[in-house]
């Protein structure tokens, strides 16, 4: 049985009366399985549809069709067993501002029916860092704290399920690592997650396999491991301290003065190279790397929705179309493409 079921989920906002415009299709009969054990990762640009496959699975929304299930239980008829599963942890920054650290960990204990639970509730104020702020009011607290509490919020009933909606945004390097090591030894012991972010590097460390959203529809579905193998080259990057010409810069990723290209073969890496050498520019700190989970990202958001291959391990290089070279052709990189 899996941890989680998404089945054909769907997910239509109309306007109102008082509205005018398009049916908005936020999901688009999304579907896939989590297993018991796994550490998943659902991926996507803003607007995607992630927000709404969590809200629908946390009963925060009601889909337009299809079922939710976790641990075989559905999150609107039998949505009682399937909250005590969950443990969600929400983007937004939520907090009772008239009770300490420890009053809102032993409220929401209650909420789950759950009477003498200190001794979880100290073993999470330890793993989060807020031993010292126990006894602190909620109002109190940075905002990196108060992201903490969340967390242990989320825990204090001991889920199956773990939801992590952006945990990790806006807050410290230390938290992260705290926050990841916790979870990840919560994972080994058995606890399912499911994370969301942006940070793409925190995906590729953690997750085990992955899933993406576009406008609603899932684009990729497989083992972080076979989305690496996948991608379509390596990366050559460098510096400058000059702008790129401009047919140079389309085909670039450029971050400040770092310049990074894909480059599928040392003919490409040689181009790219000599080409910015005729521009009058000097490549500083040059080096070759293997692509990352960020550059598969960005090459799956590039293509047409309803076209992308990284399903289960099947790379676009393996099932190009019939008298397409599964061998990409080098193109000139030193002119401007036609």
């Amino acid at each position: 049985m899996p941890a989680i079921s998404f089945q054909s989920v769907s997910k239509i906002y109309s306007p109102t009366r008082k509205q005018t415009g398009p049916v908005v299709r936020a999901l688009d009969g999304v579907s896939f399985d989590i297993q018991q054990g796994e550490f998943f990762g659902l991926l996507g640009p803003n607007g995607a549809g992630k927000t709404s496959l969590i809200s629908i699975l946390a009963g925060l929304s009601r889909a337009s069709s299809g079922r939710v299930l976790v641990h075989g239980s559905d999150v609107v008829t039998d949505y009682a067993n399937a909250r005590r599963k969950l443990g969600v942890v929400p983007q937004e920054l939520v907090f009772d501002p008239f009770f300490t650290v420890r009053e809102a960990l032993r409220i929401q204990s209650g909420y789950f029916g759950i009477k003498k639970n200190d001794a979880w509730i100290d073993e999470l104020l330890d793993s989060l860092g807020l031993a010292d702020k126990a006894n602190a009011n909620m109002r109190q607290l940075s905002g990196g704290m108060k992201r903490r509490v969340l967390v242990a919020q989320a825990l204090v009933h001991k889920p199956q399920v773990i939801v992590l909606d952006e945990p990790t945004a806006g807050v410290d390097v230390e938290l992260r690592q705290t926050l990841w090591q916790f979870i990840a030894k919560l994972n080994k012991q058995g606890s399912t997650v499911l994370l969301t972010t942006h940070y793409l590097e925190e995906a590729e460390a953690l997750c085990s396999r992955i899933a993406m959203l576009k406008q609603g529809r899932m684009v990729a579905l497989a083992q972080t491991s076979e989305l690496l193998k996948a991608a379509s080259s390596n990366v050559l990057r460098f510096k400058i301290d000059s702008d790129l010409p401009a047919h140079l810069a389309a085909k670039a990723r450029i971050t400040g003065r770092i310049v990074q290209f894909p480059a599928h073969n040392a003919h490409e890496i040689e181009q790219y190279l000599v080409a910015v050498r005729e521009a009058g520019l000097v490549a500083e700190d040059v080096e070759i790397r293997k692509a990352d989970l960020e550059d598969v990202f960005l090459e799956v958001m590039a293509e047409k929705v309803g076209t992308s291959q990284f399903f289960d391990g099947a790379s676009p290089e393996s099932s190009a179309p019939a008298g397409q070279s599964a061998a990409r052709e080098t193109t000139s990189v030193g002119s401007a493409a036609s």
